[in-house]
């Protein structure tokens, strides 16, 4: 097992680890929407649904592998009305179309909109 680290994702916030690499597959821990260069939180259900996006991005960069590798994501939304706005947003990026579950729960850590984790393999 490798532990994946990169500065280009918001750093873990609790005793966990970006993502870890196992076997050639490559799994990410959840990423809220903060910037890592400056700790904020954006506003709105689109710019934190394309920070989230770009926070998975980053860790699966650093563990060698792409987007275009993932064949499962979790998504999180403190609101189910958000639905169609994170569904725009996530498919820019999610372009392979991988399996996916999407639920809304009650909160998320900081009080954010959306969450992602994903399941990719190496190239």
């Amino acid at each position: 097992m490798n532990v994946i680290e990169t500065t280009s994702a918001p750093g873990a916030i609790g005793p966990y680890s970006q993502g870890f690499e196992v076997n050639g597959f490559v799994f990410t821990s959840g990423q809220i929407p903060v910037n890592p260069q400056t700790g904020e939180v954006p506003e709105g259900i689109c710019a934190q649904a394309e920070q989230s996006c770009r926070n998975v991005e980053a860790i699966l960069a650093a563990a060698g592998t792409g987007l275009d590798q993932v064949f499962k994501t979790t998504c999180f939304l403190s609101d189910m009305a958000d639905f169609g706005d994170f569904n725009q947003v996530y498919a820019k990026y999610f372009t392979s179309k991988p399996a996916r579950s999407c639920v809304a729960v009650r909160e998320l850590p900081k009080g954010v909109l959306c969450e992602i984790e994903a399941v990719a393999v190496k190239r």
